[in-house]
């Protein structure tokens, strides 16, 4: 009996410069038909960071993430929707106010000053 062997193929898109995004604020790109939501950190250990979740906030069904506001709760940083401001870990894109609720978290990189994120 043989065994398929199953490879997932990862693609990643540029999105735009390092440069182009404000530390500390939120900015929506379309990738596909989905909605992401870009955060760049300022004054890491490594550096800057860039994080990608989802946009659409679960608890109100808008695409709003983007235009929250950035922080941090006990070290973990996270954006609060500007609805009805439960905070998402940018790290894990759990709800910390709301265990049921959640987004997904996409994986970015940054090459050659663009921020691209996978998508698979």
């Amino acid at each position: 009996m043989s065994q398929a062997v199953v490879t997932k193929l990862t693609t990643w898109q540029a999105v735009c410069r390092l440069d182009q995004l404000q530390p500390g604020r939120g900015v929506a790109a379309l990738l596909g038909d989905r909605q992401i939501a870009l955060f760049r950190l300022a004054d890491t250990p490594e550096g800057d960071t860039v994080h990608a979740i989802d946009n659409v906030d679960p608890c109100s069904g808008a695409a709003v993430l983007s235009r929250g506001i950035v922080g941090d709760r006990k070290g973990e940083p996270v954006v609060a929707s500007p609805i009805y401001k439960q905070a998402f870990s940018l790290v894990t894109g759990r709800c910390l106010d709301e265990p049921d609720q959640g987004v997904a978290v996409h994986a970015v990189r940054v090459e050659d000053g663009w921020v691209q994120v996978e998508l698979g």
